[in-house]
């Protein structure tokens, strides 16, 4: 059965497998309680935090989601985001609705430093494209390790030590435990006043307040966000008024067409079920991610 909001009682007899639309849908620990047959429950995101329970563990039911769907379209927004900053489109957009010709020299992309903080299939896609445009990318991950793409892996743990060293700091990180409020003051000085904050993970991984606090500072140069603390973004967010900052309404992966691609991932896993084989896009509940 496929889930927008939450379902009635009937709804769930004899349900085995519960496809949740809607990635704000937040009870799913009350739905396992009353669907005593489920085994399977897929979510047509990439994130899960919202759906993580001990029921899930304790009843062993699988949970799937929509990886690989957005990587190619959330990567796209990373690079239009930094190149909108880095050329001073936002500056020049202004100067033309003034009716000002100012000639102008900006920055150059190529040969900047970037960190993307997240190895799972967004956080490649965005690291392969900026590879591609001559930027240093440096992966980080949960853990150290090394990459037959992009070399050695630094551990979150030091990810301060990370900072000091690229201009660019992209956040593509699932929301759990150890991501949330990774992005800090600390972080943030180590970044810079050159450095340039991109978030299209979740908005907990930044502390936010601290962010408002280095933008208004000069502490870091600007911020691209597609993801905040609270959604929608409040209309007394100093975020809104800011000229150095991006504000997106959480659609950086968002494509015309996209909801057909989601819903071909389901389909194949549906196939995949049907026919007893293993399903794709496995999320192991105590990480809260894909695994590998």
């Amino acid at each position: 059965m496929e889930v927008h909001g939450t379902p009635t009682g009937d709804q769930l007899a004899g349900a085995e497998v519960l496809y949740v639309w809607d990635h704000r849908f937040a009870d799913l620990a009350a739905v396992l309680r009353r669907a005593d047959r489920l085994r399977w429950v897929h979510a047509a995101s990439v994130g899960v935090n919202r759906l993580i329970c001990p029921e899930l563990a304790e009843r062993g039911i699988t949970l799937t989601n929509s990886r690989g769907v957005f990587d190619v379209s959330i990567a796209e927004w990373v690079l239009a985001a930094t190149l909108s900053f880095i050329k001073g489109f936002p500056r020049t957009l202004a100067l033309q609705r003034e009716h000002t010709w100012q000639y102008r020299t900006t920055g150059r992309l190529a040969g900047k430093r970037a960190a993307v903080v997240g190895t799972g299939s967004i956080g490649r896609a965005i690291a392969d494209r900026l590879s591609r445009l001559d930027v240093q990318v440096t992966l980080v991950g949960r853990t150290a390790g090394a990459d037959q793409t992009f070399g050695a892996v630094r551990g979150s743990d030091d990810l301060l030590s990370v900072a000091t060293d690229v201009d660019m700091l992209v956040a593509a990180v699932p929301l759990t435990a150890a991501t949330t409020g990774l992005i800090d003051a600390e972080v943030l000085a180590a970044l810079g006043p050159a450095g340039f904050v991109v978030n299209i993970g979740r908005g907990p991984t930044v502390v936010e307040s601290e962010l408002i606090e280095a933008l208004q500072t000069g502490t870091v140069a600007g911020a691209a966000l597609d993801v905040f603390e609270v959604e929608p973004l409040p209309a007394d967010s100093p975020l809104w008024s800011m000229p150095n900052v991006l504000v997106s309404p959480h659609m950086s992966g968002d494509y015309v067409g996209f909801e057909v691609d989601m819903m071909g991932v389901f389909v194949d896993n549906l196939r995949r079920w049907l026919r007893g084989d293993q399903l794709h896009n496995i999320v192991d509940p105590d990480f809260g991610y894909v695994r590998g």
